[in-house]
């Protein structure tokens, strides 16, 4: 039992210190950086030496200079629905991303699962955006991640 209560206080602690976005081994977008959507429309993996705490969440940038662009104005790069796919955000549900199966539209970065997915995403953009922008309040608060 003492067992029991100390893993469920250790994850309790481990939820409590993560942050707004998703994650994985304690990195927000897997690790990619959220400047080089915008600047560069391709997913570039970021450096740990280049890294910007946002919301709680850790984000790593591939230079200097997107770090910097990030630290002025966080908002205008962070993803939508905390960084979870998009279009599981317009179905209801929290789902991981893969970093390479993205989109940008009207300025703002949408994410998805898999390319697969990102191609049902494309079909209806404006429609899944306005489902998910209703979603997320309720998507949000979810624990469960379908990875």
């Amino acid at each position: 039992m003492v067992r029991n209560l100390a893993l469920a206080l250790i994850l309790v602690a481990t939820q409590a210190v993560a942050g707004d976005f998703f994650e994985k081994d304690g990195v927000a977008l897997r690790g990619y950086d959220p400047v080089a959507y915008f600047a560069e429309s391709k997913a570039v993996k970021g450096a740990a030496e280049h890294s910007v705490v946002y919301k709680g969440s850790t984000f790593h940038f591939a230079s200097k200079q997107n770090r910097d662009a990030f630290a002025a104005s966080p908002a205008k790069y962070a993803p939508q629905y905390g960084g979870f796919c998009a279009y599981g955000t317009a179905g209801g549900y929290k789902a991981a991303i893969d970093p390479a199966a993205f989109t940008v539209v009207d300025g703002k970065l949408y994410l998805n699962y898999n390319r697969d997915v990102q191609k049902r995403w494309s079909a209806d953009t404006v429609g899944y955006i306005a489902k998910a922008d209703k979603n997320w309040p309720a998507v949000s608060r979810q624990a469960k991640v379908i990875e």
